[in-house]
């Protein structure tokens, strides 16, 4: 287990963005290097203590899937060795947790795509019996299984306010409606392929998120990060259940933490007691494993 590293700070690379997780720079203008943190956030704010090992974690599993995805959708994973692009003496913020990445031009939306009910999507079909405007069957128990997995856009919120669900109609109006077609075939082809994967391996993916950029020509491209535990909501299959809330390989187990203690979802987020940050540890680790082998 490594130092935990809430925070980067490179010298030798023009620093441009610090998100939640990832902290970005450049390296000329084609390339980017992304920085995976060990910092944690959930409810949309960054929570005080970093997760040992996390940005490790996210950086090999998101190689993998891209590696794996690759037929599917192209991504903006470069072969280039992230130590080579720092100084010297910078190379422990970086080693086994930065990407060199193509520099593309983000869309403003979350794809997320939805297979169970769960989170935000069952708050929204108890209320509305749909989520973000796609109307599902009557009756569904809270984790039950989709007849068919959805697209379930989110607008990209500014840091520090709520990522909110929207209409695919609103998609097509922030993107135009050629773009969200695309987004909307590929976000449902990268999660059955990747369902059909962890399935296999003892992990049911109940819902995850895509990011898509594009290139000077207006190409789509995966980027981001790709199903890890903190864009994807993963549970192991030999727990699972519908009615409850089921155990879960991701921040879940935080979140379900943070709504114990009535926190109000505003900063300064409480500290995490020490055994809630060991576990999640793990359950990030156990992911990778079992996931990635």
């Amino acid at each position: 287990m490594s130092k935990p590293l809430a925070e980067s700070s490179l010298k030798s690379l023009e620093f441009l963005h610090r998100g939640k997780v990832r902290d970005l720079y450049a390296i000329d203008a084609n390339r980017l290097l992304v920085v995976q943190t060990d910092r944690l956030s959930a409810f949309d704010v960054i929570l005080p203590d970093p997760i040992p090992d996390k940005g490790q974690v996210l950086t090999e599993l998101s190689t993998f899937w891209f590696h794996r995805l690759a037929p599917v959708i192209r991504n903006h994973l470069l072969p280039d060795d992230p130590l080579s692009v720092v100084a010297p003496s910078e190379r422990d913020q970086v080693a086994g947790r930065a990407m060199v990445v193509r520099r593309l031009t983000p869309l403003l939306v979350e794809a997320v795509v939805r297979g169970y009910v769960a989170g935000s999507g069952w708050k929204d079909y108890q209320a509305t019996g749909s989520i973000c405007g796609v109307t599902l069957p009557a009756g569904l128990a809270q984790a039950e299984k989709l007849p068919e997995p959805i697209f379930t856009p989110a607008s990209k919120a500014p840091k520090g306010e709520h990522d909110e669900n929207i209409t695919f109609d609103e998609v097509e109006r922030t993107i135009g409606a050629s773009m969200a077609a695309k987004v909307r075939e590929v976000s449902l082809a990268l999660y059955r392929e990747a369902a059909a994967h962890a399935l296999a391996r003892g992990i049911i993916i109940a819902d995850t998120k895509f990011e898509f950029g594009t290139d000077a020509d207006g190409g789509l491209w995966l980027i981001d990060e790709a199903l890890t535990p903190d864009s994807s909501r993963f549970w192991p299959v030999a727990e699972y259940r519908t009615g409850i809330s089921p155990p879960a390989f991701d921040k879940q187990f935080v979140r379900d933490w943070l709504e114990s203690v009535h926190w109000d979802k505003r900063p300064p987020a409480p500290k995490l007691p020490p055994d809630i940050l060991a576990k999640t540890a793990e359950k990030y680790r156990e992911a990778l494993r079992l996931l990635a082998g």
